[in-house]
């Protein structure tokens, strides 16, 4: 067997040959992605050679060693690897077909080769989604929740899943949080709202997961926004990067995309709608009406959490790269909307 690349210079035409079956003649690599995830190294490589795709995506873990460590300790790469293995048949949406996928479960160095669905269209999570691709978005999201609704504890338990009360998480965020937000005061005007959060989540945030943690869970996707997102030709939503499925409930993903993947105006305006759509949703395709009770506060309390997103990304990102950064300060620009709107602090 192949031995596994460690970085794209080791991803070869011999190797891709041999580990693919595929009869290449020539390839040539492209680094893609940067601007839109910090915590691997994302190439397309293109292939020449009878019965092989025109192109395809090769991942592999990022080239910031912060990056690296975060993503190690809090399992990322071993979950969207064991996605790729073990789970992506299952899901009720469209994800980009595995051609090899491999890691070491010591030192997380890993490799998946995809299929290439960058002809797809996409958002950028920067201007925002529209409100009929976000409608779409949820459609698929509640699709995917009712799927392994009340059995992704399981999940957890096989290490298929990170909880989102694990430990791990305990551990390490107060760690990357505190890091990425005294770099952030340090470089970034910080709205008031937000001021009056941030000093305050790390001890708010133990207790938030565990609420999120409990029953009724299903399996999250961690990281449902727009820059992981594409649509087909039908409309219909396309997911990318697992490395972030846990256990918890849902709302934490409904919660996550609602307020950092649409602009605040539109937030504001249709929150109540796009909750209750997927409230829709998730009854139509199953999910007992009393499981979905305190989902609202649910909401709240996730939508309190990700205020992690934007603050971690900045402890690894580039701030020199335009696109990185306005990323972050779009995401900080919708969280301050959210602080006031659902009354956040209220949860602290």
């Amino acid at each position: 067997m192949a031995t596994m690349p460690t970085t794209i210079d080791e991803v070869t035409l011999t190797w891709l040959a041999e580990t693919t079956g595929w009869n290449l003649e020539a390839v040539t690599i492209e680094q893609i992605g940067v601007g839109i995830g910090v915590s691997s190294a994302v190439y397309r490589v293109h292939l020449r050679g009878p019965g092989s795709p025109e192109t395809v995506v090769v991942k592999l873990p990022a080239l910031d060693a912060a990056a690296v460590f975060t993503s190690t300790m809090l399992r990322m790469y071993l979950r969207e690897t064991r996605f790729f293995l073990e789970l992506a048949h299952q899901t009720p949406i469209r994800v980009p077909r595995c051609h090899h996928a491999e890691i070491d479960a010591e030192t997380s160095q890993f490799v998946l080769v995809m299929e290439d669905v960058g002809h797809l269209r996409a958002v950028d999570q920067v201007v925002g989604m529209g409100i009929p691709d976000a409608e779409r978005a949820i459609d698929g999201l509640a699709r995917w929740h009712a799927t392994w609704w009340r059995q992704a504890d399981e999940l957890a338990g096989d290490g298929l899943t990170v909880s989102l009360g694990d430990e791990i998480y305990k551990a390490v965020l107060p760690l990357v949080f505190a890091e990425g937000w005294d770099k952030l005061m340090g470089e970034v005007e910080i709205p008031a709202a937000i001021q009056a959060v941030g000093p305050r989540w790390i001890h708010a945030m133990p207790r938030l997961l565990d609420g999120l943690a409990d029953a009724p869970t299903t399996m999250v996707h961690g990281d449902f926004r727009a820059d992981n997102l594409l649509f087909d030709g039908d409309g219909s939503v396309v997911a990318l990067d697992f490395q972030l499925v846990g256990t918890g409930h849902g709302a934490y993903d409904l919660a996550y995309f609602v307020t950092q993947s649409i602009t605040a105006a539109d937030a504001s305006d249709q929150e109540q709608a796009l909750f209750g759509r997927w409230i829709a949703g998730l009854e139509r395709a199953g999910v007992p009406r009393p499981d979905l009770s305190d989902s609202w506060e649910k909401y709240r309390a996730a939508a309190l959490f990700c205020l992690a997103y934007p603050v971690v990304a900045w402890r690894g990102m580039d701030v020199t790269d335009p696109r990185q950064r306005d990323l972050a300060t779009t995401m900080l620009e919708r969280f301050d909307r959210a602080v006031t709107e659902l009354d956040l602090v209220s949860l602290l």
